[in-house]
C-alpha cells in the first residue's frame, strides 16, 4: 500500500505534444511549441480532462522533450510551458525527461520510468491506470508500465509493437474510451 495506508489510485498518464497540445508537424514529424506564443490546446482537451478529474482519476503528464539536449529549446521555455498547462488545466503533474536517446536516460519514452517515478510519489497502481499519446513511444512506455494504453492515431505515429489496446481520434474520443473501461471493472478506482 502507498505511503501513510491509503487505497492504491488510478492515473490517466498523458503525452502533452499532441495529445494536450497542438503539433507543427514538419517533414512527417511533430514539432512541440518554442514558447507560449505558439502553445494551442486542443479543442476539447480541458472538458476532457474535466470528466476524468470528476471521475476520480489523476492526471499526470509524462512527455519527452529533446530538443532541450539537442540545444534547439532552452529549458526554461520548456518550464514556462508547463506552468502555463498547469494553470490553465487540472493536471496533478508534469514529468519531463530533457534526455535525448544517446542519453540512455531511464525516464525517456518509450522507457517507463516517469511513469513508475509518479506511481511511487502518488501510490498509484500502475495495471488499473492508463496512457494516452499520440506516439509509439508512449505506449510502448504504457504497456512496460503494465497500464493500459490508448494511442491517438497520427499520420505520425510510428508502429506499434505491440499495438495499443485503444485508438482514439483525440482526447474526448480517449476519455469516453478510459470511462467505458472503468464502468466495466468498478473497482478500479475508489
Amino acid at each position: 500500500m502507498p505511503e501513510g495506508g491509503r487505497r492504491p489510485r488510478t492515473a490517466v498518464f498523458l503525452d502533452r505534444d499532441g495529445t494536450l497540445n497542438r503539433t507543427e508537424v514538419r517533414d512527417g514529424a511533430p514539432r512541440p511549441p518554442a514558447d507560449l506564443e505558439q502553445l494551442e490546446i486542443l479543442p476539447g482537451v480541458p472538458e476532457a480532462l474535466e470528466r476524468l478529474k470528476r471521475a476520480g482519476l489523476l492526471l499526470v503528464v509524462v512527455t519527452n522533450q529533446p530538443d532541450v539536449a539537442r540545444g534547439s529549446l532552452d529549458r526554461s521555455s520548456v518550464d514556462q510551458l508547463h506552468a502555463f498547462l498547469q494553470r490553465q488545466l487540472p493536471l496533478d503533474a508534469i514529468y519531463c525527461c530533457f534526455h535525448d536517446d544517446v542519453d540512455d536516460c531511464p525516464c525517456r519514452k518509450p522507457r517507463p520510468g516517469m511513469l513508475v517515478e509518479a506511481a511511487a510519489r502518488f501510490g498509484i497502481e500502475l495495471s488499473r491506470s492508463f496512457m494516452v499519446g499520440d506516439r509509439w513511444r508512449d505506449v510502448e512506455a504504457g504497456r512496460l508500465a503494465g497500464c493500459t494504453t490508448v494511442l491517438l492515431r497520427q499520420p505520425y505515429s510510428g508502429g506499434t509493437q505491440p499495438p495499443a489496446d485503444f485508438e482514439a481520434a483525440n482526447l474526448a474520443e480517449a476519455t469516453q474510451v478510459i470511462l467505458d473501461c472503468r464502468d466495466e471493472r468498478p473497482e478500479a478506482v475508489k
